[in-house]
């Protein structure tokens, strides 16, 4: 502890909102720009802040608490777990691995599974697997990686390396070399961009920090015959796509498409903790052989016990269901409002991204009315607010919203 710094006095119950966000602005350090409300609780769709005002969660912390805040079926759990073993690090195996990878595997209809923990972590070993594959199977010296613009897969430093934000890259070079940029729905700009040394083709079938932006329908088709045509393996970044988010279990069967590797995160911990992987067949998974790649805590018991229980939820479709019923009655409401404060709406399920009018604010000033309404949302971009509630969320809940959302335009 510094000389200057002091024991918390700041972070118990009985601290006010303000206090609490006097001491983050002061010690933690200030990557986020969050709204000032100060969250304790959550239960399904609704969270409440420390001073007992409750709010419906429409950012679901980006999908991963696709499954609402606090399941009683993974409370129960990871309780249970809790009370046995936490970790082992992968030098042992342990008796909740084999339904993690094995349920996991058939929910994607694949063969293999590498567990990992953050989704940056699930996408760099997507990254490296593509590689090396490239290298064992298709003898490819320096292999390249073509993505797409606007795309957002992380913040490492390889990441942000193809990224086209600014504000994710300035000062953070030298960049990882290796990636080609095409426009995203494009199939025509990525067929020019496949060379032989071409590895993989990464994408998000929809782009979620862009403003969940859609690509034409015979696009991700395209990609999928282009890639397969060259040998070229295709990457699908599900991390907040996947899971049910947008009415199927992955947001790319929505055009018939299977990928090579599904890159998976948020959702699959169930709010409760981060749990990711990269999934796919054995003859593409099969490269990776011991000390060439690994994680202490990647695959841990505790997150192998919920993400079980996370399958097998999904297992039952579910909650793919309600996000396609309660998806379009979202999206049937959001329409009405175009014309007036807002300008156009994306997405698909339960998932939405919607423009606002420069007339009416900025997506920041929406999210901020918003809350005062008691609903909780993030903006994008400027001028794009997105929505994306639990998919536990109720109907009525559902027109709940769409009330606050226009009151605050």
């Amino acid at each position: 502890m510094s000389p200057t710094a002091t024991a918390s006095t700041t972070t118990t119950a009985t601290a006010s909102a303000g206090e609490h966000i006097a001491a983050i602005e002061e010690h933690a350090a200030h990557n986020y720009h969050p709204l000032d409300v100060v969250l304790t609780r959550g239960e399904g769709v609704w969270v409440t802040d420390v001073e007992g005002r409750r709010y419906l969660d429409c950012l679901a912390a980006y999908s991963a608490v696709n499954l609402g805040h606090s399941h009683p079926r993974l409370l129960a759990v990871a309780h249970e777990q809790l009370d046995r073993i936490t970790l082992t690090s992968r030098a042992f195996h342990h008796d909740r691995m084999a339904a993690f990878v094995t349920d996991l595997a058939a929910l994607a209809g694949k063969d293999m599974v590498v567990p990992m923990n953050t989704g940056a972590e699930a996408v760099e070993t997507a990254i490296k697997i593509a590689r090396k594959h490239a290298h064992d199977v298709r003898g490819i010296a320096s292999p390249e990686i073509v993505v797409a613009s606007g795309n957002f897969h992380g913040r490492t430093t390889t990441i942000v390396s193809f990224s086209d934000d600014e504000t994710a890259r300035a000062g953070f070079g030298p960049f990882t070399p290796g990636f080609v940029t095409v426009p995203f729905g494009d199939a025509d700009a990525l067929a020019a961009a496949l060379t032989p040394s071409t590895a993989a083709v990464l994408l998000e079938p929809i782009q979620g920090e862009a403003g969940v932006v859609v690509p034409p329908p015979d696009y991700l088709p395209r990609v999928r015959a282009l890639t397969a045509e060259r040998g070229v393996l295709l990457v699908a970044d599900e991390i907040q796509s996947g899971l049910a988010r947008t009415g199927y279990t992955f947001a790319i069967e929505h055009d018939g498409v299977v990928p090579d590797l599904y890159t998976l995160g948020k959702a699959l911990g169930g709010g409760i903790v981060p749990v990711s992987a990269v999934v796919g067949d054995a003859d593409v998974l099969g490269v990776l052989t011991p000390g060439t790649h690994g994680s202490t805590f990647g695959g841990n018991p505790l997150a192998a016990a919920v993400a079980t229980e996370v399958v097998a939820i999904l297992a039952t479709g579910e909650l793919q269901d309600r996000s396609r019923v309660l998806g379009a009655h979202l999206h049937a409401g959001l329409g009405a409002l175009v014309g007036d404060g807002v300008t156009a709406v994306r997405g698909r399920g339960l998932w939405a991204g919607v423009d606002i009018d420069p007339a009416v604010g900025t997506a920041r000033d929406v999210a901020l009315r918003l809350a005062a309404h008691g609903v909780l949302a993030k903006d994008t971009h400027t001028r794009t607010l997105r929505l994306a509630p639990p998919l536990v969320v109720a109907r009525d809940e559902i027109d709940w919203l769409l009330a606050q959302l226009r009151a605050a335009l």
